[in-house]
Order: C-alpha cells, then structure tokens, then sequence
C-alpha cells in the first residue's frame, strides 16, 4: 500500500547531498545508556549487542547501514527516542563493527540474514515476550526485508521498519559509479577495506591461520574503485556466491517483499544518491501488510525538516515511533 507523506525537508537543507551528510557529519548526539552483550554464534565467532534501557518494556531491534554501527548518530538518536516512548532497545553490530574484528574471514554483506534469525531466536528464547519490532537502515534494511519475506508468517514481531533501503543492489551499485555519489562510495570502500585488512591482522594475532589466509587469497585490494569489483572480490568470494552478478539477483531484498507477513513501513525518498528513483518498488509489488512512504527528498537516511537551522528536527525520530506506536494500539485492541 502506497501512503501519502508527511516529511517536509529543511529549507536550509533541500538538497539531497545537504540532506544525506548534514545528520552524518553535523549531528552530535550523546550515546544513550548502554550495556553490551557479547553473542557466540553457532560458527563459533560473536555478535557484540548493546541493550537499551531496562525491564520488560517492548524491544525493539536495530539494524546500522554498511559501515555503521550502534555508535552510528541515526541509531543512537533513535535508541533515545525509543526510550523515552518507553520502548527497550537492543543495537545489532554486525561482525566485525562492534570495534572489534570478528573470528572469521565471513563479514557480513547486504543479503546475510543469519545473523538476524539467530538473535530473533535468541531472544524469543530468553524473553518474556517476543521482540516487538525491528528497524533497519540502509543495508541493514536491506537484510531486514530479505528476512521479513524468507520468514513469510513464522515471525511474531508486530511491526518493522525499513529506512533507504537498497533494493535493488545492481542498481545501486552502479548508481555509485557516477556524479557526487561518487565520493561516498570512495569513503565507504576506503572503510571496507581497512576493515578487510585489520580482521586479517586480528586472525594473524589470534593463530587462525586458515581464516587468515583466505582474506590474503582476496590479493591487493588498493586498486578496487567500485562496487562491483568490491562485491566479485570479497563479497562474492567469501560468502559463496557464483559471482557479484549472483550476490546481487539473491540479495536484493525487492523481490521479497511480496511475502512478508509482518506490518512493515518502508520509507525512500525519491532523491536518495545512493540510489535511483527506478528501485522504489510498484504498488503490486508490495503484501498487504507493507506500507511504502515515498518522500520527494531526505536523501540517504537522512530526512532532516525544520524551520529552525540552529534547532534542526530527525523526522525519522517522530515517523518510526508513531508507527510502532500505531502497531501497539492495533495489536492491544
């Protein structure tokens, strides 16, 4: 279901690059109170979680964008607001960005939902109710999505949140070849690959030798300008696809949205630069139980409105509590 939007961008921040790095690069946000919880997976490497908050309120699950973290501004700004609407929050890191490398040559990638299933379940088994709700952003909407449709009705989540999501990663991928997106992807694969190379040198240190040797079978990936030779060197490699053509078609999360089950609110603007208008899925593409919101601008998760530039306001931090709030009261009556 298509829904009608409210966001009105900043008027100091109309344009989509303004948009995208103003909340990356201006935001200062204090990190909300966290205790960190370390997971051991079922392969024998961990998840590092931080908790939000205490008691047997609702929790809600968050999921960072390549590269980020829970230290990531969208996702401390959230765990606040989440807070104060009485919800707890649990941060997934994904491996290896907790600040710590993680104990395999595996990463994490943009169709890689392991991960998630393992801590829903994980939780499920240790909670007195089942988690209420899971956010992600970026890439880690991606995933989510992905999730959300393999899943299809085994899921007991109330509601889920999908931010500037990649959903078409061929797309994407190349959409980043281009213009000032450019730029972006030059900082997103500089951080890639150190952190390709400080996980080498994490299982050198630790002895793990053959995980150890099968980043060095990567070769030199100074020279890697794009995407698309990120993913066939590394992605594709170390996670068992045919080829990036291969990551791509299984990964991209437009395809599953068909089958999802859980009340879903998926948000893109129209001028994301990470991405092209082409992507935003179809209204038939969509189960009945998503709702896609199309801002004309917010750029890549940024969605920043306002009157005031020295009192900027995070919309996503007013939109995504609404509709969780709305899924409560749905669900209550």
């Amino acid at each position: 279901m298509l829904i009608k939007t409210r966001f009105k961008p900043a008027w100091w921040l109309k344009n989509r690059h303004l948009q995208t790095l103003y909340p990356a690069l201006c935001r200062k946000i204090s990190a909300p109170p966290l205790r960190r919880e370390r997971l051991i997976t079922p392969d024998h490497d961990f998840l590092d979680i931080d908790w939000c908050g205490e008691g047997d309120k609702p929790l809600v699950i968050l999921l960072h964008g390549l590269t980020g973290s829970s230290q990531s501004g969208y996702i401390k700004g959230l765990q606040h607001v989440l807070l104060s609407h009485n919800y707890r929050s649990v941060a997934l890191n994904f491996r290896g960005c907790s600040g710590e490398s993680n104990l395999r040559a595996r990463c994490y990638h943009s169709g890689d939902t392991q991960d998630i299933n393992f801590l829903y379940q994980t939780l499920c088994q240790r909670e007195a109710q089942p988690p209420f709700a899971v956010i992600g952003f970026s890439l880690g909407g991606n995933v989510l999505l992905k999730w959300l449709g393999e899943q299809g009705d085994k899921l007991s989540l109330a509601a889920a949140v999908a931010v500037s999501v990649p959903l078409v990663l061929s797309t994407c991928a190349t959409k980043l070849d281009y213009g000032f997106s450019r730029l972006y992807r030059a900082n997103l694969l500089k951080e890639l690959k150190e952190y390709i190379d400080n996980k080498q040198q994490r299982l050198d240190s630790l002895g793990h030798q053959q995980e150890a040797e099968k980043i060095r079978q990567l070769g030199d990936l100074s020279k890697i300008k794009s995407f698309w030779e990120y993913d066939e060197r590394v992605v594709a490699r170390l996670h068992g696809f045919k080829n990036v053509h291969d990551y791509y078609r299984r990964s991209s999360s437009r395809q599953f949205l068909q089958h999802i089950a859980v009340p879903t609110l998926l948000i893109q603007a129209v001028d994301d630069p990470f991405m092209t208008p082409e992507v935003i899925p179809q209204a038939e593409e969509l189960s009945k139980t998503v709702q896609l919101e199309i801002t004309p601008a917010g750029g890549h998760v940024g969605f920043v409105s306002g009157k005031n530039p020295f009192r900027p306001l995070y919309w996503l931090e007013q939109r995504i509590p609404e509709f969780l709030l709305q899924q409560h009261k749905s669900k209550s009556v």
